[in-house]
């Protein structure tokens, strides 16, 4: 969650300019910028000012007709900033928050605005348009915001959950006005919650985590939520230990003491009757208890064919494996990052059968210690792997898809970070169904020596909070995960 103190201030950072950058695949290029957090701007605008936010921790999705849809949170209590393209990822614009309800209450502060995520329909409304779902974390509960107008307005839904404290919200849509969301409830299970009115009541709430797991509760770290729009299977991926008899050597608030068991297996909570209960299958088991996946954040996708992406990181690298028959059965792990360098925070995106987008923070950097504790030397960039025949082999082409978003150690242990939290702990990608490119949500604590610089950030910032914002990687060239 976004540091609170520089919400209140109303603090701006710095934005990246204007780059093409091109990297391992031949022909592959993405464009790069910052967006806003002023409502109307369009970004990027050469010579503006108004290009800059000190938002963190983005999600990003695309409806069927192409337009891409983003948040970024402000921190508890800030609000979520929510921006649109329309011109596949070329320019965003900034729309009203969704945790308000008019522009004169753009007032920075709002409820909502912590961990965000963003959900798109597979199935038009009756206006002709995808509903778009923006989550926000409040310190009790989940906020839903509905927009069935493309963000132009948002409905507010407050979820009363049946928890009282709620952590680390997902959502995921299904058909028209189905949407769910899953969270880490107070003993740290994992929670799903259904609405089939567009997010305005959530009456359908069930564990993630099955009976047979039951040991899992409290011993886990969650990820993401994904529904497949075809078979309507829910699939909520988490890690965790592994028996029963780990329970007394599992991490305790994300922290591992020495020689302790640790979350070395990777799951997919399935539901195949619309969320009302879940089955657990495990997706791989390292058997070195010592090995952790519980880095944010283990990943989900599904492709348009029905086939399931499992995305996860060990603290070093990215893997990958897959399931043809809905989570039942996966294949073995596959190394998704090239070389011998460092890849960290896994989102994927998949489009058509067998091809799958991967995009981490990478540095060049190998060493034996966590990344947290990383030298200056390391530098970070946003990484990006395509594999255009997931189902047959494991090949990804790999680029780099930004310039250097920070140096130095990155904290993947969230809330307890005591390290630089700059990156925070996860970002994402979308791709267009119309071209098959890719658009990018990223964070980037550097100060840009071509500016323009918001106030607060200057060379001497950077790598550090004031200097933190929210940019944009575009594909403008290479190869799409839709069509030939």
């Amino acid at each position: 969650m976004k540091r609170l103190a520089l919400a209140a201030a109303g603090a701006a950072v710095a934005v990246v300019a204007l780059a093409q950058i091109g990297g391992a695949a031949p022909g592959s290029a993405f464009t790069n910028y910052s967006i806003s957090d002023k409502p109307g701007t369009v970004c990027p605008s050469p010579g503006s000012s108004d290009c800059t936010n000190f938002a963190a921790e983005p999600a990003i999705r695309a409806d069927g007709d192409g337009n891409f849809f983003g948040s970024s949170e402000n921190g508890l209590g800030g609000g979520t900033v929510a921006v649109r393209s329309t011109d596949g990822g070329a320019h965003y614009q900034t729309l009203l928050s969704p945790n308000q309800g008019s522009q004169a209450n753009e007032t920075g502060f709002a409820p909502g605005g912590g961990d965000t995520d963003l959900a798109v329909a597979p199935v038009r409304n009756l206006q002709g348009n995808f509903n778009v779902y923006v989550a926000s974390l409040t310190l009790a509960n989940v906020d839903v915001s509905t927009s069935t107008d493309k963000g132009a307005t948002w409905t507010l839904n407050p979820v009363t959950t049946p928890e009282t404290i709620d952590d680390r919200e997902w959502i995921a849509a299904d058909g028209m006005q189905k949407v769910c969301i899953s969270y880490h409830n107070a003993p740290q299970g994992i929670t799903v919650g259904c609405s089939t009115n567009a997010g305005l009541t959530f009456t359908q709430f069930a564990p993630a985590i099955d009976a047979a797991h039951s040991y899992q509760t409290a011993n886990n770290a969650i990820g993401n939520l994904a529904i497949d729009p075809a078979s309507h299977t829910i699939y909520q991926t988490y890690s965790a230990i592994t028996d029963a008899k780990e329970v007394p050597c599992a991490p305790q608030l994300g922290v591992s003491p020495p020689n302790a068991c640790d979350y070395h297996g990777v799951y997919m909570a399935i539901s195949t009757n619309g969320g009302a209960s879940f089955t657990d299958v495990p997706v791989y088991v390292n058997p070195n208890a010592k090995a952790s996946y519980g880095h944010q954040f283990v990943n989900v996708s599904v492709d348009k064919a029905g086939n399931v992406y499992s995305v996860y990181g060990d603290n070093h690298h990215i893997y990958f494996s897959v399931s043809r028959d809905r989570g039942k059965t996966w294949t073995k792990p596959v190394q998704v990052d090239k070389g011998s360098g460092t890849a960290i925070f896994p989102w994927s995106i998949a489009g058509d059968a067998g091809k799958l987008d991967v995009v981490y923070y990478k540095t060049p950097y190998y060493g034996a210690e966590a990344p947290d504790n990383y030298p200056m030397s390391a530098a970070w960039t946003v990484g990006f792997a395509q594999n255009l025949n997931a189902l047959a082999d494991g090949s990804f082409t790999e680029t780099t898809a930004s310039p250097i978003v920070h140096y130095g150690g990155v904290c993947e242990s969230g809330v307890t970070c005591s390290g630089n939290r700059d990156l925070y702990d996860d970002f994402g990608v979308a791709a267009n169904p119309k071209t098959g490119f890719a658009s990018i949500i990223y964070s980037d604590d550097q100060y840009d020596p071509k500016g323009p610089n918001s106030s607060g950030c200057t060379q001497a910032k950077s790598n550090s909070g004031i200097c933190d914002h929210t940019a944009i990687a575009t594909q403008t060239s290479g190869t799409g995960i839709y069509g030939k």
